[in-house]
């Protein structure tokens, strides 16, 4: 998945705003204690980011 392509699922399931600060703000232990932003400069595939954020934010399976 393409980092827009990422940042658009992010922005469509929890809005604009709060997508932003999910990826500024939230440290995720299952990325290394990184947040969303840190996580994407380390290089993690962002499938692997999106399960993450999806788990910690109980996503429902049919959007995930």
């Amino acid at each position: 998945m393409r980092i827009t392509a990422f940042r658009s699922r992010l922005a469509e399931e929890f809005g604009a705003q709060r997508a932003d600060t999910i990826a500024h703000d939230h440290v995720f232990s299952v990325l290394g204690g990184r947040t969303v932003d840190q996580a994407l400069d380390a290089g993690i595939p962002t499938k692997e980011i999106w399960r993450a954020v999806c788990e910690a934010f109980e996503v429902p399976p049919e959007r995930r």
